[in-house]
């Protein structure tokens, strides 16, 4: 007869996204009993959808580089430095996965690995670990007498657990699963929360017809885009709604403040970062021959685009001026007026207050109740920060569980 280890303690890990799963696959199944309930029909269809534009891991600046991208810059401290961007590309390489570096310094599954693959060698090292996995499983909340409850298409289940791992997700992207329902269940403990905002999404502008109708689908490159008191180097697409892209991702938080102390906003763009702007100004000298836009191309080495933004938002004085022109092109100003909806963003802020979950995302009142990944509110930019902020936290509480018992 087969002896039952009682000291084994049951834990539930609700959601099965980035930090579920390695939570799962690095706790001791020879302490727990783990399980996974995810409402979708299988396991990490986010991660899935964000491995499609180029499935970007981690990035692999130094660490120290690396925690100052946090917003707030403290909170993942302690994860990022018990599972950092190395470490995070090890686990990889140990479960089948090998990576690469790119020119960009973010970190990708070597060419030809396509995102199910990533997918399918997580699983099955969830697998090798014992773990069980609900699919279809969607949690509705709590019941009084402690217990989870979580409906599977026929039927409400109520099931009781030692611990328990909410891993839910931010809000956008809802085709993924994604939603605020959940909100309400912690309210409803008294947990505080803050509602979803969007973040690395497009912002608005209000763009003349004639003007975007000539320049809609162009890219700005190596700029340096700046709001507030953050700048940051990249690229940025404009659209019919506004701008979008790596180099103004970054400046969600900035853009964010900025519009809900006034409505409105401006992001300062450096068409020519590499030139000082008297620099720019000394190469109108001797125009011999060359007209503005000859000036602005050939020796300024601005693009076409930069040249038409130029010449949209200039006088026929202010565009024969030398020193008003250098100016204009060391800021060029873009107003921001609104933020795309929180379907359309990449990632979103708010969820669980962060001053409700102690140092090992406990939560404060609900002992023996944890919280990871994006449903917590901290923010990260687009460039592999957000995953491995969130494959660090699943791996720091697995850490700290692990030696609990």
């Amino acid at each position: 007869m087969e002896i039952q280890n009682t000291s084994i303690k049951k834990i539930a890990i609700v959601g099965g996204g980035p930090a579920s799963m390695i939570l799962a696959a690095e706790l001791n199944a020879k302490k727990y009993d783990i399980s996974v309930f995810e409402k979708n029909a299988a396991l990490g269809r986010k991660f899935l959808v964000a491995g499609k534009g180029g499935f970007n891991l981690t990035h692999s600046e130094p660490i120290d580089l690396l925690e100052k991208k946090y917003i707030p810059d403290d909170f993942q401290k302690r994860s990022l430095n018990c599972f950092n961007n190395s470490d995070l590309r090890e686990w990889f390489d140990n479960i089948g996965i090998k990576t690469y570096i790119g020119t960009s310094k973010r970190v990708f599954p070597v060419k030809g690995t396509k995102p199910i693959e990533v997918l399918k060698a997580i699983e099955e090292k969830l697998k090798t670990n014992k773990v069980k996995i609900y699919t279809e499983h969607e949690w509705k909340g709590f019941a009084g007498n402690g217990e989870l409850m979580f409906f599977d298409k026929s039927a409400t289940k109520y099931m009781k657990f030692d611990i328990v791992v909410f891993a839910l997700g931010g809000g956008s992207w809802q085709v993924t699963g994604s939603n605020d329902k959940w909100l309400g269940y912690f309210s409803g403990k008294g947990v505080a929360i803050k509602q979803f905002e969007p973040s690395n999404c497009a912002f608005k502008i209000e763009w003349g017809n004639k003007m975007i109708k000539e320049m809609e689908g162009k890219v700005l490159k190596n700029c340096h885009f700046s709001c507030g008191s953050k700048t940051h180097k990249g690229e940025a697409v404009l659209t019919k709604f506004g701008i979008e892209g790596s180099g103004v991702y970054p400046l969600s938080s900035e853009i964010r403040k900025q519009l809900k102390k006034s409505g409105k906003t401006t992001v300062k763009i450096d068409f020519k970062p590499e030139l000082s702007e008297p620099e720019i100004e000394k190469r109108f000298d001797k125009m011999g021959k060359l007209n503005i836009k000859q000036i602005l191309s050939q020796k300024v080495n601005l693009t076409d685009l930069q040249c038409d933004l130029i010449k949209q938002e200039t006088t026929k004085e202010q565009y024969t001026d030398p020193k008003y022109l250098s100016k204009l092109i060391k800021a060029f100003s873009l107003n921001i007026t609104g933020l795309a909806p929180i379907d359309e963003a990449i990632s979103t802020v708010g969820g669980i207050d962060l001053n409700e979950v102690d140092e090992n995302l406990e939560l404060k009142k609900m002992p023996n109740h944890y919280c990871i990944g994006e449903m917590l509110d901290w923010d990260a930019p687009t460039g592999g920060y957000l995953l491995q902020g969130c494959f660090s936290m699943g791996y720091y509480l697995a850490q700290h569980l692990n030696m609990k018992m």
